[in-house]
């Protein structure tokens, strides 16, 4: 009995606690999705190619999104392996 008294107690924190994994989950999934990155360097290519954005422009954030899909690799590497 009194095994669910307690789960009737904690079913509102058991369900926040759900939604809040599910969130974190949904997030980190888009975080690590390389073709997202993979398709921003793309567009960037495309736009550099119609003079929408100069040499400059172009090389600062393609560091960047490099950057990210190098982060991005090695946290998966690391969650691998731990």
């Amino acid at each position: 009995m009194g095994f669910l008294l307690d789960d009737i107690l904690l079913l509102p924190v058991n369900g926040l606690v759900w939604v809040a994994d599910k969130l974190k989950d949904s997030a980190e999934a888009e975080f690590l999705d390389e073709s997202r990155v993979q398709e921003s360097l793309l567009a960037l290519q495309m736009r550099l190619e119609m003079d929408e954005i100069s040499e400059r422009e172009y090389m600062e954030q393609e560091t960047e999104l490099l950057k990210r899909l190098e982060d991005i690799r090695k946290y998966k590497e690391q969650k691998n392996s731990g």
